[in-house]
């Protein structure tokens, strides 16, 4: 009975040592505009000292302007930036995509089109990489665009005439909708897909708010001001509602 109880005892003790060294799985969201502040806040959640920190411009076509715009963004911060191409070239770039966004503490998905990038990310196996950054804690993180990726879907306008529904990787068991005081056409279309149950409950954001993530669960809501903020948009007896959720933290 004693060495089953100190068997017990020592089970227990190395489990409990598994779950406090297990990497926290990290996502920073935002609903837009994901500029200068959101970015000096990704680098803090590294927890690292000058942390690198890679750029997917995947969404918008590996844009120039856009690249242009994140160096430009990274200036002057404690950080060492990065991209990350899709059209890319073996003689060009002498690393897989895994080693390079393996070797990174955050990655930092850019707007455009949700569903160009899932696809494209899909072909290249791109999404299995995501998903073995997110368990080894490498903090992600994104607008628009960037932020739908991480959660089962969202509203898009990826598609020609009209706004539509895409899926995202599901990293996050919730949807999303951005830009929720910018674009309020998305409005109607978000409160239906989760009223039919198209789409999970979920998170509206303004463009310039933004919500932490840890193992799959809010822990901080994030803005730029009083006024960007995002909501939590679930069926409760039938009928949709909106809550707006409270700002833990404004950050410059």
């Amino acid at each position: 009975m004693k060495k089953i109880l100190v068997l017990l005892v020592l089970l227990s003790a190395t489990l409990a040592g598994l779950a406090q060294s297990a990497p926290v799985r990290t996502i920073f969201a935002s609903g837009g505009n994901y500029g200068k502040p959101f970015i000096k806040y990704v680098i803090a959640l590294t927890h690292k000292k000058n942390p690198r920190i890679c750029f997917m411009p995947t969404p918008s076509g590996d844009s120039e302007a856009a690249i242009a715009t994140w160096y430009q963004n990274c200036e002057d911060l404690e950080m060492q930036p990065f991209v990350q191409k899709l059209y890319v070239a073996s003689t060009r770039q002498s690393q897989t995509f895994e080693e390079v966004l393996l070797s990174m503490d955050a990655i930092i998905v850019g707007g455009g089109s949700t569903l160009n990038a899932i696809a494209e990310w899909k072909t290249h196996g791109i999404d299995t990489i995501l998903r073995k950054a997110y368990n080894r804690g490498i903090v992600l993180g994104g607008g628009s665009a960037g932020s739908i990726c991480w959660f089962q879907g969202g509203t898009t306008d990826s598609r020609p005439v009209k706004l539509s529904l895409c899926a995202g990787l599901g990293f996050l068991p919730f949807s999303q909708s951005p830009h929720w005081l910018r674009e309020q056409a998305r409005r109607p279309l978000y409160r239906d897909a989760i009223l039919t149950g198209k789409l999970n409950p979920g998170y509206a954001c303004d463009d310039g708010s933004a919500i932490v993530f840890e193992n799959e669960k809010p822990v901080k809501i994030v803005s730029i001001d009083d006024i960007n903020i995002p909501y939590f948009v679930s069926v409760k007896d039938g009928k949709i509602v909106e809550e707006p959720l409270k700002v833990t933290e404004i950050i410059k």
